[in-house]
């Protein structure tokens, strides 16, 4: 049996999220807690627009999540909620976090149309001192199940967040990842790649050197590529690049692109590159952000963007809807998600619709409605 991952861009079933339960490090500001949970929430009723979306929820925070679900998110009704909350399932499950890109499988298909559930190892972004991740290592499995998916278990440390793929047999990594001896000590790229082509059917991988300079602070990931760059359509590159020198992500994106130009896809293509420029705004309160406009969801018939309040999001929204036509560009507010520590596509995982599979629209069968 052979597995590939879909490209971003192909129909889907649904999208599965979580909503934020209390960690310990998330921050004792008063409110931090509860806007994370509005700015999750707002993401989830924008996906609900175009299709079905389930979230994950600690028991504890059912009736929460329900509150804000059903329109007191703060701003979620003017991204158009409407009956959105009737197409958001709700689902308990414990949690140590909220980012379903990496702690959920990564969905693949087989030769068939048969639907698989890569279940990476996930071990606190690569153990890291403030993280808890006991409950969220079971989670993979358990949205697997949920799916209905067939299990394929791998021994790699990975997150769905540092991989990127065009469908075609190309996956985008960062070195600094899925080689982390903090992730997949001993392991080298031969064995990274075998492990790659057998779970999501890679056979041409490009190593890019790093990620951004936040993500490789305290609470990053030490270098998701889903923040660097993205692959739109077959041949075709969207990459995040900082024009201005003052940021030292300036040199970090540079050097990204003279990797990616000199790469070529899986068929031996060069790409067609689309640089996408970051937002104007260089830090905040923390130092230096790592706001990145790649770092957004494709759904059907739209994109759900990453928005700052920024002179460039307007310039961004042009670029997403170019490179992505036909469908509606839909921005959101997503400061509060990047203080976290990621982006929209990082709290979001996207299932591929099967063969014969249910139209958008549905629920999974056990799931308990908002």
């Amino acid at each position: 049996m052979s597995w590939r991952m879909p490209p971003e861009t192909a129909p889907q079933e649904r999208v599965w999220t979580a909503f934020p339960p209390r960690a310990p490090y998330a921050g004792e500001e008063p409110g931090t807690l509860e806007e994370a949970r509005r700015a999750w929430t707002r993401v989830a009723l924008a996906i609900a627009r175009f299709e079905p979306v389930t979230m994950l929820a600690e028991p504890a925070d059912l009736d929460a999540a329900r509150r804000l679900l059903s329109g007191d998110a703060g701003g979620a009704g003017a991204s158009g909620a409407g009956a959105a909350p009737r197409r958001v399932s709700l689902l308990p499950a414990p949690l140590d976090d909220a980012w379903m890109r990496d702690i959920g499988p990564t969905f693949v298909l087989d030769e068939d149309g048969r639907l698989g559930s890569v279940e990476w190892v996930f071990n606190g972004w690569g153990r890291q001192e403030w993280a808890a991740w006991e409950k969220d290592a079971r989670v993979g499995r358990r949205v697997g199940d949920l799916a209905g998916a067939v299990s394929v278990r791998s021994p790699l440390v990975n997150e769905g967040g540092g991989i990127h793929v065009d469908g075609l047999g190309t996956v985008l990594v960062t070195e600094t990842v899925q080689l982390d001896p903090h992730r997949n000590p001993g392991l080298d790229r031969a064995a990274v790649e075998a492990e790659l082509a057998r779970t999501i059917g890679a056979e041409h991988v490009i190593w890019l050197p790093r990620g951004l300079t936040r993500d490789a602070e305290r609470y990053g990931t030490r270098g998701h590529v889903d923040l660097l760059a993205t692959i739109p359509s077959p041949g075709r590159l969207l990459v995040h690049v900082q024009p201005d020198p003052a940021h030292p992500d300036h040199a970090v994106t540079r050097d990204i692109l003279d990797v990616l130009r000199a790469s070529t896809d899986a068929r031996g293509n060069p790409w067609e590159i689309t640089e996408l420029p970051a937002p104007k705004t260089l830090s905040d309160e923390e130092g230096w952000v790592g706001y990145s406009y790649i770092n957004h969801l494709v759904v059907n018939g739209a994109v759900i963007a990453c928005g700052f309040e920024d002179p460039n999001d307007e310039q961004a929204r042009r670029i997403l809807a170019d490179a992505y036509p036909g469908r509606e560009v839909v921005m959101l507010d997503a400061r509060t998600v990047f203080a976290g520590g990621g982006g929209i596509h990082c709290i979001t995982q996207q299932q591929p619709r099967t063969p014969g599979g249910e139209e958008p629209g549905g629920h999974a069968s056990d799931a308990r409605r908002a």
